[in-house]
């Protein structure tokens, strides 16, 4: 929304009422069920729970998963089309609850992002993810589905890259971009891995612990109130976005500061964000370095910028829902997982 139009909108509505009531649905996050990681010859889902892809487009994943030794079931929504999502919302509601419902199917692997899961995301059952657990991969869009698995079901799920980031010809592909997709691949089997990235000199120093959570941040913010609110008390929160304009970002970072979702963290990570320029004669005035710190002056938790997650060809697989330590100091970022 444009900044003129949002303040006068504003200005002139009614008043809204307290969002308390959210708390009644936002549940612990302090235990997660973490699915079990694939095996040879198990099986991934690809559906279309967001924006549109053609069987053409998805092919190089299809390839590169099979020469990891899995099977793939492609999705009746692969292909379809209404507009700009993949098919309708009854169609791509019912292709993924195929795929959850499935006992065969071990990971279900979102073609792409774009928009719309939340269309339909409250007619999902995830009973049997519960009682059947198995990763739900995905990013930007499909934060609404991890934050939803996060809140109700507490099943840890994987933020990475989707079938539209695979690249057309494995063997042209530059470093980071095989490094990125592989990093899906040791997610799914089990792979501890642990990232590390060249310290910000904004970030600030520390060691935090807890449960990795996190995702779009526009996404998460519009998901504030609703059974899929994040739970983000102890937790490490990561955020990342694209298109946005300063004082947009500002605006969720208030917003998440009111409702209390920076106050108890573990640490915050910064992943990469791509800042859509102000209108001339509207400049913000203030960086995202600025907008972030400003907002967790009060609190002690370490924090990162320039994770290597988010809308850019370094991101990352993230196993959210899973314990992870972040060690930022002088010399180094480091984010590892835990073992119990």
């Amino acid at each position: 929304m444009h900044r003129k139009a949002f303040l006068s909108f504003v200005t002139g509505a009614l008043s809204i009422p307290s969002l308390s009531f959210a708390k009644d649905f936002v549940k612990e996050t302090s235990t997660f069920t973490v699915p079990p990681y694939l095996k040879k010859g198990d099986l991934i889902g690809i559906t279309c729970p967001a924006g549109f892809i053609s069987h053409e487009a998805i092919r190089p994943s299809i390839n590169l998963m099979e020469s990891w030794g899995y099977r793939i079931k492609i999705g009746n929504t692969v292909g379809k089309r209404d507009f700009t999502f993949g098919g309708s919302d009854q169609e791509r509601m019912l292709d993924l609850q195929d795929m959850i419902d499935d006992p065969e199917v071990r990971a279900i692997m979102c073609a792409r992002g774009g928009y719309g899961a939340v269309r339909f995301i409250d007619q999902i059952k995830f009973d049997k993810i519960k009682t059947n657990p198995k990763w739900i991969i995905g990013f930007s869009d499909i934060t609404v589905i991890h934050s939803h698995l996060a809140a109700n079901f507490q099943v840890a799920s994987i933020h990475s890259k989707m079938c539209n980031s695979f690249p057309d010809d494995w063997n042209l592909a530059d470093p980071m971009q095989v490094d990125t997709i592989l990093s899906i691949r040791d997610a799914l089997s089990g792979k501890t891995r642990v990232y590390n990235t060249i310290p910000h000199p904004q970030n600030r120093k520390g060691i935090g612990s807890g449960i990795l959570v996190g995702g779009n941040l526009k996404t998460l913010e519009t998901l504030t109130g609703t059974r899929s609110d994040l739970n983000t008390k102890n937790c490490l929160l990561f955020v990342e976005d694209t298109n946005e304009n300063l004082y947009s970002i500002d605006r969720m970072f208030r917003h998440f500061k009111r409702c209390g979702k920076l106050d108890q963290l573990a640490g915050i990570i910064i992943g990469g964000f791509k800042i859509k320029p102000d209108d001339p004669g509207e400049d913000f005035g203030r960086t995202l370095y600025d907008i972030v710190r400003d907002q967790i002056r009060d609190f002690n938790y370490p924090l990162c910028f320039d994770f290597p997650v988010g809308h850019q060809k370094n991101n990352y697989a993230l196993k959210c829902g899973v314990k992870h330590e972040l060690d930022v100091n002088e010399k180094s970022v480091t984010l590892k997982e835990l073992r119990d």
